[in-house]
């Protein structure tokens, strides 16, 4: 945890900076430790516990820009690091753009406690995580004939940060997390050598699934027995929440400033304006308490708020950070998202499937891309076709095109299930006429 101390390290190496040519600074403190297990056919395969203390420290001098870490937290140390980052900065190209945020902006405090660490974390024994581990791999192991390699791993994580910058902000954040993720491959027709994977994650220990993940990766990776294409065309597209967000993060990534300020977003220029379709609302909400994501202030200090990202296929934000709002000359809002929620519908991928009388299942994504500027896209997919209702073939070596604004603005229907343990809330999702090109 942050002690005292480090706060006034912190506070020290923001005013030394300040008093050797600085014009503005802030500096970050950060501790944590993790530990991870992974298991490969029930036996140990690797190990890793760390523990990290760094200080990252940002100089603003003479209209120029640097940012410097060390892990070498000792005083008289630290004056020759910040001297040394100075003057290094100092050979940089100016950019006045580059600046502290407005401190009208910053978070003031007074939040209630977001619950985002485990207080057992500490209490936790390494032989009981290995435990955990080797129990999700004997879910697989020798449970059939045709397995190659049954794996599971285990990992958390905790971390603290204070900030402090020379213009008024001061904050802290902590946070825990847990997971344990099964995969496992197997022997298919001919070459083929089917995989899946399922997994789980939690801030606390006793919230983390601890059982039954195995089984479930090989229930998938059977169901991929006899994968093969199908023939091209237009079809019904469901997308499973494992991998709806893959679709929804070009739509997230065109908001970004960066993006927005090197005219490389296919939603340029589209605020207030209806760009996807009536069924799409996304919800900026950082504030959920025990939420993987939750949070006060970004990574520039600069107060997080309930902010609608969609309303009905309307654009209504994009994330500004200081620079890019600069740059711009435009309002700042907020870095990145924090939580995105959607709002739902009222059934879940089972039912979205049987509202389908021909389409595909689209259960994971090898390979693709997206064009930033124009929101072109082509993925490889795998998964299943749907006929009235049912899965009836998988499939795999097919490829979904199109474009992001016509995808979205096809949007049908949206799920019920999110995995909530991610800070993007993503149900499954319905679309109509999708391409898919296959035999």
């Amino acid at each position: 945890m942050i002690t005292n101390e480090n706060k006034k390290l912190a506070q020290w190496a923001m005013e030394f900076a300040l008093k050797n040519g600085c014009q503005a600074s802030r500096v970050s403190i950060y501790n944590g430790s993790s530990s991870s297990f992974e298991i490969r056919d029930m036996k140990m395969d690797r190990l890793q516990q760390a523990s990290e203390n760094s200080l990252v420290i940002h100089l603003f001098v003479d209209g120029r820009f640097g940012s410097f870490s060390t892990n070498r937290l000792d005083k008289k140390e630290l004056e020759g690091f910040i001297r040394n980052g100075i003057a290094s900065t100092r050979f940089l190209a100016e950019d006045k753009a580059r600046t502290l945020p407005d401190a009208s902006l910053y978070y003031k405090g007074g939040g209630a406690d977001l619950q985002l660490i485990d207080p057992k974390f500490d209490s936790i024994q390494p032989d009981d995580k290995v435990a955990l581990a080797m129990n999700v791999c004997n879910e697989m192991m020798g449970k059939d004939a045709r397995i190659i390699s049954a794996n599971s791993s285990y990992s958390d994580e905790k971390d603290f940060k204070y900030m402090v910058a020379s213009n008024g902000f001061e904050g802290e954040a902590s946070g825990s997390s847990f997971s344990l993720v099964a995969s496992v491959s197997i022997k298919g027709e001919g070459d083929a050598r089917p995989e899946s994977y399922w997994f789980d994650s939690s801030l606390y220990y006793d919230t983390l699934v601890k059982e039954g993940l195995g089984a479930k990766a090989l229930e998938r990776v059977m169901r991929k027995l006899g994968q093969k294409k199908v023939a091209s065309g237009k079809y019904q597209m469901v997308v499973d929440n494992m991998n709806s967000s893959r679709l929804l993060s070009p739509v997230i990534d065109a908001l970004y400033g960066s993006s927005i300020q090197q005219k490389n977003s296919f939603l340029l220029d589209k605020i207030d304006q209806k760009v996807l379709g009536d069924r799409l609302t996304i919800i900026d909400e950082p504030h959920i308490v025990g939420a993987s994501g939750a949070r006060y202030f970004d990574g520039e200090g600069v107060a997080t708020k309930r902010m609608p990202v969609f309303e009905n296929g309307v654009l209504k934000t994009y994330y500004i950070d200081t620079y890019s709002a600069n740059k711009m000359d435009m309002k700042q809002t907020i870095a990145s998202p924090s939580i995105l929620t959607m709002q739902m519908g009222n059934r879940d991928a089972d039912g979205l499937i049987a509202s389908v009388d021909k389409g595909i299942l689209v259960t994971g994504f090898n390979g693709g891309n997206s064009n930033s500027t124009t929101g072109d896209f082509s993925y490889g997919v795998e998964g299943f076709l749907i006929e009235k209702g049912c899965l009836t073939q998988p499939i795999s070596e097919m490829n979904a095109t199109g474009n992001m604004i016509s995808l979205w603005s096809n949007l049908a229907e949206v799920g019920n299930d999110p995995r909530t343990f991610s800070s993007w809330r993503v149900p499954s999702l319905l679309f109509d006429g999708v391409d898919f090109s296959g035999l």
